[in-house]
């Protein structure tokens, strides 16, 4: 039987950026993969060269996903319609339609219509901080895992179909090792960490201080230049730069790995760090 993979997430290229190499790996491996995308990345900073016939900057940023989906071999990618809610502090936090301003518990019944439609083996999302405290991110990860919880409920959200429980929950997370190493090598290069990515919006700093554990550490080497093409279609958000710049050059120091945090089943104190997703489950 075909093992399935769903991965839920914020914007179009946090499936790129992010797990693409384990995503493309386990798509490659003959597993079903799918993508769940709360929005279509409304916000995200765009120079006026990648418009060119798009209307909008969220058809543009869907027309990236899809370029990228295919080169992750993804077998559906699919939309939960909320509007990009923007970084702490935008004007665009209080947009109606901002993911943000949604509930939880609304954002987790769309979420959970596609673990019982897909009936994944695992959900992958984003850890407790979203990776780098993006609203979005943050809000997907709790939907998730609200879903994740709830989906053999029948009395939760029972529009949204049957009760089917999944059988891993995994937390993508970085390395503290790998952000302490980042954030020491960063201003030696003359790049400040408290000020990181497209916008300078990011501190790495402030991300050092968490430490989740790592239960299953992803070899993608085999797919690395699959994940570098799957990044580039991302060119309005600056993939074709972020294997070449400082990011790319600690990635092949600390090796090419991916890892995830498993939140469920949950894991003991003997647990060893495993390779496969599907080991222990």
């Amino acid at each position: 039987m075909t093992k399935t993979i769903l991965s839920v997430l914020a914007h179009p290229d946090d499936e790129s950026f992010g797990m693409g190499g384990t995503l493309a790996l386990y798509a490659r491996n003959g597993c079903d993969v799918y993508y769940v995308c709360a929005t279509r990345g409304e916000v995200g900073t765009v120079d006026p060269e990648h418009m060119r016939n798009y209307k909008s900057i969220g058809e543009l940023r869907e027309a990236e996903l899809r370029c990228a989906a295919e080169h992750l071999g993804l077998k559906d990618v699919f939309f939960l319609d909320y509007r990009d809610s923007g970084m702490p502090g935008m004007e665009d936090n209080k947009h109606p339609d901002a993911q943000i301003n949604h509930s939880i518990d609304e954002v987790a019944g769309k979420v959970v219509k596609y673990i019982r439609e897909l009936k994944p083996d695992i959900v992958l999302t984003f850890d407790p901080i979203g990776g780098y405290r993006h609203p979005d991110h943050i809000h997907i990860q709790q939907a998730t895992a609200l879903a994740f919880e709830k989906s053999d409920d029948a009395s939760f959200h029972p529009e949204s179909g049957s009760p089917f429980k999944a059988r891993a929950l995994y937390f993508h997370v970085f390395p503290h090792r790998f952000l302490r190493f980042v954030t020491r090598l960063m201003p030696i290069v003359g790049v400040d960490p408290r000020k990181f990515g497209r916008n300078k919006d990011i501190d790495l700093k402030a991300l050092v201080e968490f430490d989740f554990p790592t239960h299953v550490k992803v070899n993608i080497s085999s797919v690395s230049q699959v994940k570098a093409e799957a990044g580039a279609c991302h060119a309005s958000q600056g993939g074709v730069q972020m294997r070449r710049g400082l990011m790319g050059v600690a990635t092949r120091l600390m090796g090419e790995y991916e890892n995830f945090m498993r939140a469920y089943p949950p894991v003991d104190g003997n647990f060893r760090v495993t390779k496969d997703l599907f080991d222990g489950i």
